[in-house]
This record gives structure tokens, C-alpha cells and sequence, in this order.
């Protein structure tokens, strides 16, 4: 079920809500760079390509996002192109170091 996004092109990224204990539980803002809709899934320069892709992938983009909030739930959630490719160890170990 895709969710509301929001295109912020002053930060070029795409900004989305997932719920990691369901509906009913706490309400956290993840991002996903442009760099990443366009490298990874394909999507256009334009924000309502961005914002059309988001929800084509939406399963696999809230995927890795709860995988990284479950990784570091203290750490803001901002995918980039490498999380999609990297393995949730290695994503695990490169979020650790750089915070």
C-alpha cells in the first residue's frame, strides 16, 4: 500500500512516513535522495516522475527503511543509491561509522 510522499527539490530528496510497530505505533519520517530514485529505479528529473516512482517501489524502498530504522533506530532514516546495493551488514557497519 503505497504512502504520502512529499518532493523537496531544495534538498532533492523524497520524504515519506513508515511505521515500524504498524499503524497504531510511532509515526517516523524517512528520505530517499533523488539520486537513488534515478540510479536505482529509474525515475525522472521531474518531481512528479520522483514522486510516481516512489510509489512503484514503495515496497522495496519502505523495506530498506525499516531495515534501517531496525538497524539504528536512533539514527534518521536517509536512503542513498549504495543501500539498495549494499548488504544489510556491510549497511549496518557504513551507517555506524559515519554517525
Amino acid at each position: 500500500m503505497p504512502s504520502e510522499a512529499v518532493y523537496f527539490a531544495s534538498r532533492a530528496v523524497v520524504r515519506f512516513a513508515i511505521y515500524p510497530e504498524g499503524f497504531k505505533g510511532a509515526r517516523i519520517l524517512a528520505e530517499i535522495s533523488t539520486d537513488a530514485l534515478r540510479e536505482v529505479f529509474g525515475a525522472h528529473d521531474d518531481g512528479s516522475s520522483l514522486l510516481a516512482t516512489y510509489q512503484s517501489h514503495f515496497a522495496r524502498i519502505q523495506n530498506k527503511a525499516l531495515s534501517c530504522y531496525y538497524h539504528a533506530p536512533s539514527i534518521p532514516v536517509q536512503l542513498e543509491s549504495a543501500d539498495f546495493f549494499a548488504s544489510d551488514a556491510l549497511l549496518t557497519a557504513q551507517r555506524s561509522a559515519v554517525r
